[in-house]
């Protein structure tokens, strides 16, 4: 108990970091030949384990942990935790020297989900918002492009949103709109519904977050998992209803796409549907 205790405090007192990559890569050694892990995007606070030789040991919000250059991070330092913070609601947000898409290249392109630090807007001109960006770099961002107190989406919300992002590509470890792989898919829409997931699809089939359910009863909106075995789940998806579910996937086509559990690929491989509690 004390010993865990201790955990927690010394946990609580890491120095934190922001990212300041639109995405990331986490890698599971210090170096860039490593297998990449997981993702951190844009304006991500972090906290930093160690560091050694130019590399950091972070640990994201959902308790994932990897190595980061740390000329991806800046150290001591927090973002979007105060004030008037906006999310990005299209796949993608070009941000801008100015409030202008005409005369100069984005100042940086970020994925769906960053949030950014709203400092000003022109009162002649509701199309724009000034923002502050991790580095203290002064941008302008579409008022299209953001959204503001986002609540937790419904199943059939959800699912529409799913579909937003067909095509995309699989990308190993990705949980960006750059890329996803399959449980960083499942964890961004769920995310959406107001609930936390582990990182790793093995994790979020046997997770506090969700219920079992009886095949014969799945419905829009529950988690499926494939594998070899229920304790060696490899995939996961998104149920959309009428056989046919979302998923990251490098099956037949490396994308973002739609699936039917009729196909004998995945008839064999499913073995476990969850529900959201």
């Amino acid at each position: 108990m004390y010993g865990s205790a201790l955990l927690v405090v010394l946990v609580s007192v890491l120095p934190g970091a922001t990212v300041l990559q639109p995405v990331a890569n986490m890698y599971a050694e210090p170096n860039e030949q490593s297998e990449v892990v997981s993702q951190a995007i844009f304006g991500s606070n972090v906290q930093l384990l160690e560091q050694k030789d130019g590399w950091g040991h972070i640990q994201t919000a959902d308790k994932y942990t990897g190595w980061m250059p740390l000329t991806s991070l800046r150290a001591d330092h927090a973002y979007a935790v105060g004030g008037r913070i906006a999310e990005v609601r299209c796949l993608f947000a070009h941000l801008y020297r100015e409030p202008d898409v005409t005369r100069r290249a984005p100042l940086v392109t970020v994925p769906f989900e960053t949030k950014l630090e709203v400092i000003a807007e022109q009162p002649d001109n509701p199309r724009w918002f000034q923002v502050r960006l991790p580095d203290d770099r002064i941008a302008w961002a579409q008022r299209g492009d953001l959204a503001f107190d986002t609540k937790p989406l419904s199943i059939p919300d959800m699912i529409e949103l799913s579909k937003r992002f067909l095509g995309l590509p699989y990308t190993w470890g990705g949980t960006s709109s750059y890329g996803y792989d399959c449980s960083g898919f499942a964890q961004m829409l769920c995310r959406r519904r107001g609930v936390t997931l582990p990182r790793d699809s093995g994790l979020q089939v046997n997770c506090d977050a969700v219920v079992r359910v009886n095949r014969e009863d799945m419905a829009p909106g529950d988690l499926l998992f494939f594998g070899s075995s229920e304790s060696k789940v490899s995939h996961t998806g998104v149920y959309l209803g009428g056989g046919k579910f979302i998923n990251a996937t490098t099956y037949q086509t490396p994308t973002v796409r739609i699936d039917e559990l009729k196909d004998p690929h995945w008839a064999e491989l499913l073995v476990a549907v969850r529900r959201l509690r």
